[in-house]
């Protein structure tokens, strides 16, 4: 959101009127025409920007004022180019005004005159046209002085290839894979500047070329790449860097732009496996990478690699090239900057190997004892977590090509790294997007994955507002038929999770000798061997040690002080939002059985769940919703679990306590409890159901309701008021008892002010839905047609009946106004 006063300047900006913006634009314009540009100038350009960006529509700027601006994109101060690109591209480019492109200025380009130049393409032609002036240039002899457009070349292909692929040809594929093997493999290994070997004669013609460095500080031993330091770096050094981080996304795309080679790329990787495969039988660094050791491939592969097409070329350096990241990142370095830069360039790295392993078979055998030997390396190390979701990635994609074990990458992925790193929002971020991308592939080859769950589910129960749209496309993976109970449990106590986390991580960072305060309490408990049970079942690791625990009661009102903690309101909100998602999947996984037994835990965790008012209400309407759901399906589980749900509904307390769940109880009682659903319902059974019904009826209708409860709500009394008489009309030895009934209630509203009722208008619906069962009772026969209507009478299908006259007359129907 913003504050007050950012909005106070949008508004106005927004409301500006024409007359005033032109005298803005003339004077404007004034001060661009002066020589030195100070802070007037800064804030109006600033206000311009503001103008044109939180407006709908496009201006048009008036020609001199653009021409102004065009001339600031080559101004020595980078302020004034940021703001001057970030105007032009909130404005409509007048015929003429726009940046030239041409060979003569391209070399005067900067980034912010390169994002304007970009933004103005109007075709895919210019896009072409310009990738063609780059690469033109890329051809042509470097100059000696600092070529400034190179390392602007790569970041305008980057961008280009972003947003239209295909304005790169197969030629300019063919000419920038070239120039990425050139500066990828091939750039010099000494630092750049000239650095000084010092001593008193220090000058131009002492300084002697100094070779670039490891992290660790050592000379480096093998080709420049970006994990090398030194006190400056050559012009090719920095086409490196700029390769490197470009490379994934040219080889996850450049192959959309040559769609007309897939043969012979196909004939090029064969060659490429068969020449490897012949210089590694006589070469002895095919058996240290068996191994596992990690070393440079280089000596084993050039002169192979050279015989290769560009494509391939590329591919084999940039394997080359994050094999010696991988052996870079091994080294100790002396900045913690340095390290982290370790920790990108090996995502990055991996990332890579997975690429070019996609697009060649053959490399996976050849890089799968380095990524082993990765794994073994940072697997005990937590720090490295999100390092290894790209290895992750790598072992699923290649795992079963090259026949490894990948159990220990798993056990990390869904084991130690949510349970210790729950808390890391960019681990659980990157772990939850995995999931997402691969869903299939890990349901199919990960076994781990769906008994994971309650491990998983500690980053829903940690940061539910983050990760809950995560969750919304996972949880349906998650529910299986052997999973479906426990899940559901889980579900309902992940406020009670959260409460947990918390307290774990408080266990950690507070000492036990703590004076008394806030929360205290809770974590002495939490500290407590006599509940220490509880708490492991709630941060249990797998699934399959049971689906809940006896004690739930008591673990409620243990934690019945976290109930208001900002981490657990936020969960218990996500909590209906999955139930929903969670209940429409297990129909379509569950048998009538499971589903029977889903009834039975909806009826008893209604009154199992942590004291949070708003959250019980919004379970119990979960809860209502998709019993009635299942029970359509089904019905038949109204006859399974009649004994449970008529216990259920014969208590009067559930009345007041958790009325949303008994009214739906009472109706599916009604509704299904019929011969037609079941050939098993009884007339006993009826009766029984009946005598139950009738008994709760009568005693919330005879005495006003005990302290601490309200009257009932007249939705629940015109229930059970129904349902007796769908009874009723199925065994007609009922009909007088429902009829006795309603004629007394009858007779007591109209005497005056009931108990049970202190709105009148709620007792007229009530008085008025007995007076219409009564008088539908007095006809039994068209009591249960109106009550309990056959199914062709509640689903109708007659516009599509042959037997009868309405399909005809719709016919005709139509024909007479298509006629007209």
């Amino acid at each position: 959101m913003y504050s007050h006063a950012s909005e106070s300047f949008i508004k106005q900006a927004r409301e500006i009127q024409e007359p005033e913006l032109q005298k803005f634009y003339s004077r404007l314009l004034k001060l661009l025409q002066g020589k030195d540009f100070g802070h007037e100038t800064l804030d109006s350009l600033q206000r311009l920007l503001l103008i044109l960006s939180v407006n709908k529509y496009t201006r048009l700027l008036p020609p001199e004022l653009q021409k102004r601006l065009l001339s600031l994109l080559s101004s020595p101060s980078e302020q004034l180019q940021v703001l001057s690109s970030a105007v032009l591209r909130e404005t409509l480019p007048l015929s003429g005004q726009k940046v030239n492109c041409s060979q003569e200025n391209i070399s005067q380009l900067n980034s912010h005159a390169a994002a304007l130049l970009l933004s103005q393409a109007e075709s895919k032609a210019d896009l072409s046209s310009l990738c063609v002036l780059l690469l033109r240039g890329l051809e042509s002899r470097p100059s000696e002085g600092p070529a400034h457009p190179l390392t602007l070349t790569l970041p305008i292909i980057n961008a280009v290839l972003t947003h239209s692929p295909e304005c790169l040809t197969e030629d300019h594929v063919t000419l920038l894979s070239k120039k990425l093997v050139d500066w990828l493999r091939y750039a010099s290994i000494v630092q750049g500047g000239g650095a000084s070997t010092g001593g008193f004669f220090t000058g131009p013609r002492s300084r002697q070329p100094v070779p670039i460095a490891e992290l660790d500080g050592t000379v480096s031993g093998d080709f420049f790449t970006v994990l090398c330091v030194g006190q400056g770096f050559t012009e090719d050094q920095w086409m490196n860097v700029y390769s490197f981080s470009m490379l994934r996304h040219w080889l996850l795309t450049y192959h959309s732009v040559s769609n007309g080679n897939i043969m012979s790329d196909a004939a090029n990787r064969l060659q490429l496996s068969l020449s490897l495969s012949h210089s590694h039988s006589f070469s002895n660094d095919d058996r240290s990478e068996v191994d596992g050791s990690v070393v440079s491939m280089v000596s084993a592969t050039s002169s192979s690699s050279r015989l290769l097409p560009p494509k391939e070329r590329l591919r084999e350096k940039a394997f080359q090239y994050c094999q010696r990241l991988i052996e870079q990142s091994d080294r100790k370095a002396h900045k913690r900057s340095d390290t982290e830069l370790q920790k990108a360039c090996l995502v990055e790295a991996v990332c890579i190997l997975d690429c070019v392993c996609v697009e060649d078979a053959s490399l996976v055998y050849r890089t799968f004892p380095c990524v082993k030997a990765l794994v073994g390396r940072l697997s005990a190390d937590l720090s490295f977590a999100r390092v290894l979701i790209p290895v992750a990635q790598f072992y699923l994609n290649h795992g079963e090509l090259a026949a490894v074990d990948c159990d220990g990458v798993w056990t990390l992925v869904f084991g130690r790294y949510p349970g210790e790193l729950f808390n890391d929002p960019f681990l659980a971020h990157e772990l939850l997007r995995f999931l997402r991308l691969n869903l299939d592939s890990v349901q199919l080859r990960v076994p781990q994955y769906i008994r994971s769950f309650p491990n998983l589910l500690k980053f829903l129960a940690w940061d539910s507002p983050a990760v809950v749209d995560d969750f919304v496309d996972l949880l349906p993976s998650l529910v299986t038929s052997g999973t479906a109970v426990e899940l559901l449990h889980t579900l309902l106590d992940l406020p009670c999770l959260t409460a947990a986390l918390v307290l774990q991580l408080r266990s950690v960072s507070l000492p036990i000798a703590e004076p008394s305060g806030h929360g205290l309490r809770l974590q002495d408990t939490f500290r407590n061997p006599s509940f220490r049970g509880l708490f492991l079942f709630l941060l249990r690791g797998e699934a399959g040690s049971g689906d809940t625990i006896d004690r739930l009661s008591t673990l409620h009102e243990l934690l019945a002080e976290a109930a208001d903690w900002p981490r657990v309101v936020h969960c218990a909100q996500t909590v209906p939002v999955l139930l929903h998602i969670y209940f429409h999947r297990v129909v379509e996984v569950a048998d009538e059985k499971l589903l029977a037994h889903l009834i039975l835990v909806m009826l008893e965790r209604s009154s199992l769940l942590l004291n949070i008012p708003k959250y019980v209400r919004e379970i119990h309407r979960v809860f209502s919703c998709h019993l009635l759901r299942l029970c359509k399906l089904h019905p038949s589980v109204v006859v399974d679990q009649s004994h449970e749900l008529l216990e259920f509904a014969g208590a009067t307390a559930n009345v007041y306590s958790k009325e949303e769940v008994f009214t739906h109880v009472v109706w599916v009682l009604g509704e299904y409890l019929s011969v037609s659903c079941d050939s098993r319902c009884s007339v006993s059974l009826i009766t029984s159901c009946f005598e139950a019904l009738e008994a709760v009826l009568f005693e919330i209708t005879s005495s006003a309701p005990s302290p601490g409860n309200v009257c009932p709500a007249p939705k629940v009394i015109t229930t059970l008021m129904s349902a007796l008489a769908k009874l009723a009309s199925r065994s007609h030895d009922l009909i007088p008892r429902v009829s006795l009934f309603l004629s007394k209630l009858r007779t007591v509203a109209r005497s005056g002010s009931v108990a049970w009722c202190t709105d009148e208008e709620d007792l007229v619906s009530v008085v008025t839905r007995g007076e219409e069962l009564w008088s539908l009772l007095k006809a039994p026969g068209v009591a249960q047609s109106v009550l309990t209507p056959p199914p062709h009478i509640n689903t109708p299908q007659w516009h599509r009946d042959t037997n009868v006259a309405m399909p005809l007359q719709l016919r005709v129907l139509t024909r007479l106004a298509h006629s007209q």
